[in-house]
């Protein structure tokens, strides 16, 4: 007898909590095999095709594209044949992270009746005998369930713990008897289900006790929303019987228009959204520093074309510059480094993975070159210009994308001289390389036109002093401008 399976947006990692569906690669009716994608979705990291851990009939799709949905919402239902009774995870790779086997089996009760989009959709309560809400509207970004497709056309049967409808309710609409609680519950024995570590961090900081929290997502699961309501319920002042309401908070209050003539309002999510909240950290958490040099180019650049001119592989110049780098931080690890806030320590790094910064039409991403510091000059470029193409046809993995432990930042091909970056959070350090060209430059005695460039570094100051930075600054203007010192470490 076949079962209708709910196969929910998995956990992509990296801490990533929701992402954006952009491509259905199925359509309800399609039978699909274990492991095939099923749907693109953009990630606040990079797009991402989901694979299906079940084979069978798609009967239902939830959320149409467009729609950003948190990890664990429904993404399809699949009718499958008899399984056995404990499912093993196909094995096979998900976006690096692996399909994996459900983490417990439930206890199959009696099910109730509700509704999504008008079409009766069977869903199991809970052990304790709680029935789910018949009719009620759910969530739209928690649950997506009122999204689901009209072109489904027989009644889809779901297999679903009541509690993920129970919680299905937003703020604007009163929730029955049967609904979640909104009181806050009594504290539990044992982990507290977390959507995320950052979820986890932002209650610890702010002495929010996850235990006394009833979690509006599935099966309980605590998202960032319910933390952030709790802190609102604390803020929110006190008033006594009579007294007269005080005003809603000028960041609750819908914004005026513009006075000349409106202007657009673009949301911060994905890629955009990514960046704007890690670099608003940087600049919250870490003291940084900027230090910089002018160096005389003109070596390195011939240095580059004699590489060239001897056949193989064309070597990039940056492939060069990366290559200085890691000569210059095996000589200063100090900035091969982050800090652990928490422990207050600085944790020094024995492999480098080199971040670069490079430019696409979905925002600024830093791709991550591992193991950089052993790797050639011909290993880099083929590395570079493999991870940049990935990031311009957005095929970068959420692991291509994170890990880095020090930046490369070539801003030149901007056409500007020099910059003061933000540091790529956790990291402690970022070199910024500015545009080569033609300058007057006294060189041994006399006044020359010169390739120059500026080089400029940011760092944590925590980590280290001003002696440490200008150091490894200075080695690297050395290298640009005398190649040969990186002999004396190859």
């Amino acid at each position: 007898m076949a079962q209708v399976l709910e196969f929910k947006l998995p956990d992509l990692g990296e801490g990533l909590t929701e992402a954006e569906i952009v491509r259905w690669l199925v359509q309800v009716g399609d039978v699909v095999a274990v492991d095939q994608p099923v749907v693109e979705v953009e990630t606040a990291k990079a797009m991402v095709e989901v694979p299906c851990p079940y084979g069978g009939v798609v009967t239902a799709r939830f959320g149409e594209e467009g729609t950003e949905l948190p990890v664990g919402a429904p993404l399809l239902t699949v009718a499958v044949g008899e399984r056995e009774p404990e499912p093993e995870g196909s094995g096979n790779v998900l976006v690096g992270y692996g399909t994996q086997a459900p983490a417990a089996r439930r206890r199959r009760v009696r099910a109730t009746t509700g509704t999504v989009d008008g079409q009766g959709v069977r869903r199991a309560a809970d052990g304790g005998g709680r029935a789910t809400a018949s009719g009620a509207p759910a969530d739209g970004r928690a649950v997506r369930r009122g999204t689901a497709r009209a072109d489904a056309q027989a009644p889809a049967r779901v297999a679903a713990p009541a509690v993920a409808q129970a919680h299905a309710f937003t703020a604007d609409t009163p929730a029955s008897p049967a609904s979640a609680s909104t009181t806050p519950a009594a504290p539990v024995e044992g982990p507290v289900p977390v959507i995320s570590p950052l979820v986890r961090k932002l209650a610890r900081d702010n002495g929010v006790d996850l235990r006394r929290l009833n979690g509006s997502g599935p099966d309980g699961l605590i998202l960032r929303a319910d933390v952030e309501n709790a802190l609102r319920a604390e803020a929110a002042p006190v008033r006594t019987a009579g007294e007269p309401a005080a005003e809603e908070p000028a960041v609750r209050a819908p914004a005026a228009p513009l006075a000349q003539g409106g202007g657009t309002r673009i949301p911060l999510k994905g890629v955009r959204g990514a960046v704007a909240d890690k670099l608003s950290r940087s600049r919250r958490e870490i003291p940084d520093a900027t230090c910089w040099v002018d160096a005389d180019a003109t070596e390195l650049m011939r240095a580059r074309t004699a590489m060239n001119a001897a056949g193989g592989p064309k070597i990039s110049l940056l492939a060069l510059l990366a290559r200085i780098c890691t000569a210059g931080l095996a000589r200063f690890p100090e900035l091969n480094s982050f800090v652990d806030t928490e422990a207050r320590e600085v944790v020094r790094l024995d492999q480098v993975h080199l971040g670069f910064a490079a430019q696409t039409e979905r925002g600024l991403v830093v791709p991550v070159v591992r193991d950089a510091h052993a790797r050639d000059a011909e290993s880099l470029t083929a590395e570079f210009a493999r991870l940049t193409e990935a990031a311009r046809t957005g095929t970068l993995t959420p692991g291509e994308l994170t890990g880095g432990t020090f930046t490369l930042n070539n801003y030149g091909v901007f056409g500007v001289d020099g910059s003061t970056p933000i540091i790529n959070h956790p990291e402690a350090a970022m070199l910024g390389v500015g545009r080569i060209v033609p300058k007057p430059w006294v060189h041994e005695g006399e006044l020359a036109v010169r390739q120059v460039v500026q080089l400029s570094l940011t760092f944590d100051h925590r980590v280290c002093d001003g002696g440490t930075a200008g150091g490894f600054l200075r080695f690297v203007a050395d290298c640009v401008e005398q190649p040969a010192v990186l002999l004396r470490t190859l």
